[in-house]
């Protein structure tokens, strides 16, 4: 394939993409998160594999740069994951008894 192909398959993947993901309920973001998650496992996986047989140093740079950005988006994943789960969670009983003794003027 030649460069424009690629580029042309490149942006049609960003557009589409964006266009799934904006489309994606609220209650099923962290599940799709955490499948997002596993992928980007497997991409941070085979970036180390490409660096570790690159020859060239140009394609060494560019695994290396791979590895970089595919272990920033694996642990903001998580991240963001962790918060969706947290706002899932109760109130804990300390803060409910807080809010009760606000609420009768004590």
């Amino acid at each position: 394939m030649d460069g424009m192909s690629l580029l042309t398959i490149t942006v049609l993947a960003i557009f589409v993409g964006f266009e799934v993901v904006s489309k994606v309920s609220s209650t099923l973001h962290t599940p799709l998160m955490s499948g997002a998650n596993a992928i980007h496992g497997i991409i941070l996986v085979g970036a180390i594999i490409v660096a570790g047989q690159a020859a060239e140093p140009l394609i060494l740079a560019v695994a290396l740069l791979a590895v970089v950005l595919a272990t920033a988006n694996l642990v903001g994943g998580f991240v963001v994951t962790d918060r969706m789960l947290h706002m899932f969670h109760g109130r804990k009983e300390t803060g409910r008894k807080d809010a009760a003794a606000t609420e009768d003027g004590k």
